[in-house]
């Protein structure tokens, strides 16, 4: 059908380009339902966001700790279309394009007798069936920008969906297709959304319609990360600090374990659900005056705090002792047994240790040999606070083993689990140069991994 660029443009990013050529030759598409999908007369909006290597900080996002977060290269494209039908039509192209999900549904459906529908209800019509929960997080952000913006849509909008951001991998594939989308959304309805607003908005898309407890780092990232530079966020909520260049003797690279893993999953909610807990304890129980736990020192953790906090208490206890916790996000279960000690302390030395990681890698003048293992040791110290909140896994454990195997004399510093951890992706920090170390890691892990 052919398209030219009439604002902005593609920034010599490759996967726009070849984004750009898949719109345009979309009337000869093999996938026969693609061939229709626009209106070659009307005007297509194109967005991209990026996936993230959670470098430094991870699930202490949600305790308000400092996070290190790296965007990556692959990255969601959306293209949208606004439609004077009042409906929602999503093709998402899958198995490298070779095949397509659809999904389609009414603006109606987002409102009831006139009124907007809350978040509960817009959870179950989406799961209600399992094959259609991935249209949450794209038709979700209708409903978010209605709700919280008051926008009003008076047309329905076509979106044709493209991601090279591996799903259940630890790198944020749901938040570059929140982002992408709502970024979409926002230049074709001529919504003003400034970019903190929209990570947060993006977010709750994620908590309140999709139903996943995540923080808000990997929205921030896709929408403020710059490339080559450790986006430096603190989670409260989100405050912008700035970017880190690396160093240019160091670079970070990210393995796929090759065990998928979901954010909304139990583990992940547990440990969410565990350090909530542990803040409430610490409030009634020691006096705390914080609204986060990454704001407590460890020193002043241990002196003062840590004796307060049980390894683990029983939802139903915890309840009638307690009343509920402060997040809105997670619901404590009764009769469910959460671990509280190890979630709880996680935050507190995770935020230590990200400063410090931080500080490391400004230090002017390079960094000594020295410096550089002790960037490795924290990421290593971080990875082992996962295994001890109970979001490690045998995969990943190995591939950091291997890395730590290979060592600083193979130009290999530090390796740790990202993201949500249970599997996917782990980050690995060495030489710029040693490429060559971490290809050797990845394929003794295939050989023992099969």
């Amino acid at each position: 059908m052919g398209y030219e660029i009439v604002r902005g443009n593609a920034h010599g990013l490759s996967d726009v380009s070849k984004f750009l050529e898949t719109l345009g030759a979309l009337d000869d598409h093999a996938l026969p339902e693609l061939r229709t999908f626009f209106d070659p007369q009307s005007e297509v909006t194109v967005t991209r966001a990026p996936g993230r290597l959670d470098v430094m900080g991870g699930i202490a996002d949600y305790s308000g700790s400092l996070v290190l977060e790296l965007p990556i290269a692959e990255a969601t494209l959306v293209a949208l279309q606004k439609d004077e039908a009042p409906r929602i039509s999503i093709v998402s192209l899958v198995d490298n394009e070779t095949r397509a999900l659809s999904f389609e549904m009414p603006l109606a459906d987002l409102e009831h007798e006139g009124v907007l529908i809350e978040y509960d209800e817009a959870r179950a019509y989406f799961s209600s069936d399992p094959a259609n929960a991935w249209a949450a997080y794209v038709a979700g952000v209708f409903l978010v920008l209605a709700r919280e913006l008051g926008t009003r849509f008076s047309h329905g909008a076509r979106l044709l969906i493209s991601s090279r951001v591996p799903a259940g991998k630890g790198v944020s594939s749901s938040a570059a297709l929140e982002v992408a989308t709502m970024s979409a959304v926002a230049a074709a309805f001529n919504i003003e959304i400034n970019a903190r607003d929209l990570a947060l908005l993006c977010q709750r898309v994620e908590n309140l319609v999709v139903g996943a407890p995540c923080g808000v780092m990997d929205q921030m990232t896709a929408t403020c990360g710059e490339a080559h530079q450790l986006l430096a966020l603190v989670c409260q909520p989100a405050e912008l600090v700035g970017s880190i260049k690396l160093p240019e003797e160091l670079a970070v690279w990210g393995l796929d374990s090759g065990v998928r893993h979901s954010i909304g999953g139990g583990d992940y909610g547990s440990v969410r659900a565990g350090a909530f807990m542990g803040l409430r304890i610490l409030a009634e129980v020691a006096g705390l005056d914080a609204d986060y736990l990454a704001n407590i020192e460890p020193h002043e953790f241990e002196e003062e705090f840590a004796r307060h906090l049980p390894h683990s208490m029983l939802g139903a206890e915890f309840l009638a002792r307690f009343g509920n916790t402060s997040d809105s996000v997670t619901k404590v279960e009764r009769d469910r047994t959460y671990a509280i000690g190890a979630p709880a302390r996680h935050p507190i030395y995770e935020n230590f240790r990200v400063r410090r990681f931080a500080e490391l890698l400004q230090r002017p003048g390079g960094l000594s040999e020295d410096e550089k293992i002790s960037l490795g040791k924290l990421m290593y110290e971080s990875h082992n606070s996962y295994s001890a909140c109970g979001l490690g896994s045998q995969a990943t454990d190995l591939l950091v083993e291997l890395v730590r195997a290979t060592g600083p004399d193979k130009g290999l510093f530090g390796a740790k689990i990202t993201g949500g951890g249970s599997g996917g992706t782990v980050a690995v920090l060495g030489d710029r140069n040693a490429e060559s170390a971490v290809e050797k890691v990845a394929a003794r892990y295939a050989a023992l991994m099969g």
